[in-house]
């Protein structure tokens, strides 16, 4: 099973997943009851479910430590597990990446205007709170972001692209597959040191990513050596709030581009020819096709 995070920098876990022991079935300090149940199918992730995904009722979500931190919102790692028949042992259990997004007294959306043209808010007190920038609309912001990035999920796991399966949504927190070795995250496309013949393998894999997006109108938005993980000599992007739909919104093709610029500038520092331009005609033409 892949197993994902967005960081190789991991702090000491509070619970070690390996030995934990349930000495009951009510959850513990750092434990809480799976949220699974209370989500509604839109909430959940696409079928075909992958076969490790645990979704039992009576599944207990256990707090293992902070993965990354952001100004915008923060990654955990939990473990979902169905204690065992036999007290002290686990039964079903899979590693989870949460991405918390931050609350309002923290966190810092200036940058969301950039992404969200072109969409749409379904309740005029939500669109007039956020265009006020009040505490509310702050509130309905990091909500929106959290369900954006669920959707974008979603949507490109249902295209094939390589993504974390998105397991669920529930208010500010985003569930999704831990793509790592056991609790050690994948590195960063930024952090691997390859051959040029494995530079260019995954350089393939980063456009065949921005192909898949493009053929569906849509673009990263962000894209850049960052969030692009490493696993198993393949790519898996993450961070994906901020997906734009390249026709409607006014900055589409702007974001798209940089993107374009961004990976090859990355690539050409590593000695693999990269022609953005050109990458940005291809890209263009498959948006048209």
């Amino acid at each position: 099973m892949r197993a994902h995070a967005a960081s190789t920098s991991f702090t000491t876990p509070r619970f070690d997943a390996g030995d934990l022991a349930f000495q009951t079935t009510e959850p513990g300090e750092g434990q809480r009851w799976s949220t699974w149940p209370a989500t509604t199918p839109l909430e959940r992730g696409p079928q075909p479910r992958p076969e490790w995904l645990v979704t039992d009722a009576a599944a207990i979500d256990t707090e293992l430590g902070v993965v990354k931190t952001g100004k915008e919102a923060d990654l955990c790692l939990i473990e979902r597990a169905v204690p065992d028949a036999e007290p002290g042992t686990l039964g079903k259990h899979v590693l989870l990446a949460a991405k918390r997004y931050r609350g309002s007294e923290h966190s810092d959306f200036h940058r969301s205007t950039v992404y969200t043209e072109g969409r749409t808010t379904r309740r005029s007190r939500d669109a007039r709170a956020l265009a006020k920038g009040t505490t509310f609309g702050r509130e309905v912001a990091r909500m929106q972001w959290a369900y954006a990035e669920f959707e974008a999920l979603t949507r490109l796991t249902e295209l094939g692209a390589a993504v974390p399966y998105p397991v669920q949504v529930s208010g500010t927190e985003v569930l999704m597959e831990f793509i790592g070795d056991g609790r050690v995250a994948a590195p960063r496309l930024a952090q691997v040191r390859a051959t040029p013949d494995e530079l260019r393998e995954l350089f393939h894999q980063v456009v065949d990513f921005m192909r898949t997006l493009a053929r569906s109108g849509l673009a990263h938005g962000d894209l850049s050596p960052y969030n692009l993980l490493v696993h198993d000599g393949g790519m898996v992007a993450i961070d994906l709030p901020q997906v734009v739909d390249v026709v409607s919104n006014p900055q589409g093709f702007d974001l798209l581009h940089r993107d374009c610029r961004n990976v090859c500038d990355w690539f050409t520092r590593q000695r693999l020819e990269c022609d953005a331009e050109q990458l940005f005609g291809e890209l263009i033409a498959e948006v048209y096709s």
